[in-house]
């Protein structure tokens, strides 16, 4: 009777057009599965799966800020030990204000700070240890971080959060520690007193733990009644070290939280999971409704969910619950999550960080970007200017919708995502006019999850041109948002189709808008086998590579013109669509984007290096053989062994007779040892007799270490090719070639 009763409930709720879904099935945060739901009212089921109130503003924040600061900052290392002094940190100047200024010039609504890591160095002037602030010379110990930023958050208008360590090093590695040091679970009354440092807040807590949980729980005491409103609690899952077994006592955590801090989620828990990653890669369909095993509310441990596919309909089918849980996308703008130096820790480009926020809070999850203060308490110039350029983009981009005088459902227009638009199976489409054509590059949607939850599955968005339909953008689910970007169109009617979707879905809001995209630089390439590459050049940034290409995401009508004989391009120039075979010849080559002109990028090719072999190298350093010097990439280099003198040299068959003018040298930038400043050019005709040239000579080659050009006197005639460094900069002694180019 039940199984029979459950089918007309799903025909019901997925057919009717007349009575709102909401009155047949309650909507929670969590929904049992029954043994015997089928795949439809499992389906249904996911349908009302909403967010909690608290989760709901956690969406809302969409791009907030991570602080990574500690003993790490001045030992320039991600993970500390937990037997660094206290002293290390040595700081002496921090301006909270400034670290608050930038993140709101980035559009950012919260902050979350690392006020204990792994190393179990905290920031704030704790009653339960003394590894901390509170044993450093800032301020004479009396100094407060967190206090300081919850100063400058409340005076900037930013949520404030904290980040807490699980693990902690200094208490498993010091004698005295707590973690793990097989104490038995008794009744402990939370805050423990401090004589002479009463709280202010009289609350008490009483629960069963051990001493490692008591610690930690009389430490987020402190933390979530002396500093202000915390809006989210970071629990991290990485482990350095354990110890005697230590379990952590979460659901005890998380009663006191939800006490003291009851506008907060908890990230690494119920409410909120990782994204997977630390790059800023992001799924193409990022469901938030998931299926859990147990019932989420009663786990004390949560395993990091790092699938492609999270919560498609086949995923749920198995669940015992079907719980809403978002994702944040978080990663660094620089190279490591705590601060090292200006140097050789590389920035993000406001490029790869704007495509990140358009893909991770347009794909249905939030953005969490850590900015690692420097050791003088500040953000660096470079990372402000990304921020500034970034919220920029973001102003220019999303406040101004070209929606906002058109004509359509009123519930999705009136930019107010408390209102909706219900469809139906027979109602699947929203049409958009305005007055006059718009041009746009970008749609945004959201769902009413609050209400209906997440139900669309496939969708496609189309634009009337020339009195046709054109397809603009097609894609998976929306949730609490939906960034669509595409190649800009004009028009005056726009239509979105729900093409697939978990019960009727709700509405809630479409906006349209314009990304005023600029032609991007370029970078030319030759391959061994003589093909012309063109690409937009890529920010050089090596920490862990997300695999998009930013530059492409945000560019989408991009054209590139070029030419081979030294002329500068024009929008009549060759259109470079696919590699190309070039012989010696000096490209130019430019991007359009509409009429706009970017920069011109200029390349010289001298011989193709397919014929070519290396006879012989005086030596060569491991994993730097000669044949580097001659594969057509830069990013490779021939390194011979150091010793007492700066004389190396490379010997190469150029496959037949050449007559040439003049040869290119690219030093390696990996590092300053190596590069050629004073050398000789030698000839041969047979590999065995050799006739030198004449010298030549690169300076500044340390601070400049570009491609640098010699013309020979006169031209050349040879086979064989010898290169001798006379002179290394810098007092050198190992000889280094990233590349050798001959020009006939």
């Amino acid at each position: 009777m039940k199984k029979i009763f459950l089918f007309a409930f799903v025909a019901i709720a997925l057919f009717s057009c007349k009575q709102e879904e909401a009155s047949l099935l309650a909507t929670s945060s969590t929904i049992a599965i029954d043994s015997d739901d089928s795949k439809d009212s499992i389906i249904l089921k996911a349908a009302h799966v909403v967010p909690t109130e608290n989760q709901l503003q956690a969406l809302k924040n969409e791009f907030i800020a991570f602080i990574h600061f500690g003993p790490n900052t001045f030992t320039r290392k991600e993970w500390g030990n937990g037997f660094e002094d206290p002293k290390i940190f040595n700081l002496q100047n921090l301006d909270t204000d400034q670290w608050c200024k930038a993140m709101k010039a980035a559009g950012m609504k919260m902050v979350i700070i690392t006020v204990k890591h792994h190393d179990g160095f905290v920031l704030w002037q704790s009653r339960y240890t003394k590894h901390g602030i509170m044993s450093t010379p800032y301020q004479d110990g009396k100094g407060d971080i967190l206090k300081e930023l919850s100063k400058s958050c409340q005076k900037h208008g930013l949520k404030l959060g904290v980040y807490l360590s699980p693990a902690d090093l200094y208490q498993i590695e010091n004698a005295e520690g707590l973690y793990g040091n097989l104490s038995e679970y008794s009744d402990r009354v939370i805050p423990r007193p401090i004589e002479g440092r009463p709280f202010k807040n009289k609350k008490t807590f009483t629960f069963n733990v051990d001493d490692y949980n008591e610690y930690f729980l009389n430490q987020l005491f402190e933390l979530l009644t002396e500093y202000g409103p915390i809006h989210e609690v970071w629990f991290d899952g990485a482990h350095p070290k354990r110890k005697g077994g230590q379990k952590y006592n979460y659901l005890a955590w998380k009663e006191l939280i939800s006490e003291l801090a009851p506008k907060a989620v908890i990230f690494g828990k119920q409410d909120i999971r990782w994204c997977g990653n630390e790059a800023g890669a992001t799924r193409d369909t990022e469901w938030n409704v998931v299926p859990y095993e147990t019932n989420p509310h009663e786990m004390n441990r949560f395993a990091d969910i790092m699938e492609e596919d999270i919560g498609s309909r086949e995923k749920l089918y198995d669940a015992k619950y079907l719980h809403y849980q978002q994702a944040e996308t978080n990663t660094s703008i620089r190279e490591g999550w705590f601060y090292r130096d200006e140097d050789s820790q590389k920035v993000r480009s406001a490029d790869d960080v704007f495509d990140i926020y358009e893909r991770s809070v347009g794909g249905n999850s939030t953005f969490l970007l850590n900015i690692p203060p420097n050791r003088d308490g500040k953000f660096s110039p470079e990372d402000v200017r990304v921020l500034e350029e970034v919220g920029q983009r973001i102003t220019e981009t999303y406040q101004s919708n070209l929606f906002q005088s058109a004509k359509g459902p009123k519930n999705v227009l009136d930019g107010n995502t408390a209102s909706y638009e219900l469809l139906t199976p027979t109602s699947n489409e929203i049409i958009i006019n305005t007055k006059t054509p718009i041009t746009v590059n970008r749609l945004v949607l959201q769902e009413a999850i609050q209400i209906y939850g997440e139900r669309i599955e496939k969708h496609l968005v189309q634009a009337r041109v020339d009195g046709e339909w054109v397809t603009l953008a097609q894609a998976t689910n929306v949730g609490y948002k939906r960034i669509l970007r595409f190649p800009e169109v004009t028009s005056d009617q726009f239509r979105i189709q729900i093409l697939e979707s978990r019960a009727n879905p709700a509405v809630s809001n479409i906006s349209a808008h314009y990304y005023n995209t600029k032609p991007p630089q370029l970078e030319i390439s030759r391959s061994k086998e003589g093909l012309l590459m063109i690409a937009p050049k890529q920010h050089d940034f090596g920490w862990k590579p997300h695999g998009e290409n930013a530059v492409e995401n945000l560019n989408s009508k991009t054209e590139i013109r070029y030419t081979t004989d030294g002329s500068v391009p024009t929008k009549n120039s060759k259109l470079y669509s696919e590699p190309v075979p070039v012989a010696s010849a000096e490209v130019k080559a430019v991007a359009f984007d509409n009429e706009e002109m970017g920069s011109v990028a200029a390349k010289n090719f001298g011989l193709l290096k397919n014929q070519w072999k290396i006879v012989q190298a005086d030596s060569e350093a491991e994993d730097h053989g000669a044949n580097l010097a001659i594969d057509e990439d830069p990013d490779t280099y021939w390194q011979s062994n150091s010793g007492s003198r700066q004389k190396h040299h490379l010997e190469i068959d150029l496959g037949s007779e050449k007559t040439l003018s003049g040869f290119a040298y690219t030093p390696q930038t990996a590092h300053a040892d190596g590069m050629i400043e004073v050398g000789s050019i030698s000839i041969s005709s047979n590999g065995t007799d050799w006739k030198k040239v004449e010298d030549f000579e690169f300076g500044n080659l340390i601070n400049d270490p570009v491609t640098r050009r010699h013309n020979f006197q006169s031209p050349i005639t040879a086979k064989f090719i010898r290169i001798e460094s006379k002179t290394i900069a810098g007092d050198h002694t190992a000889a280094a070639i990233a590349e050798l180019d001959f020009f006939e």
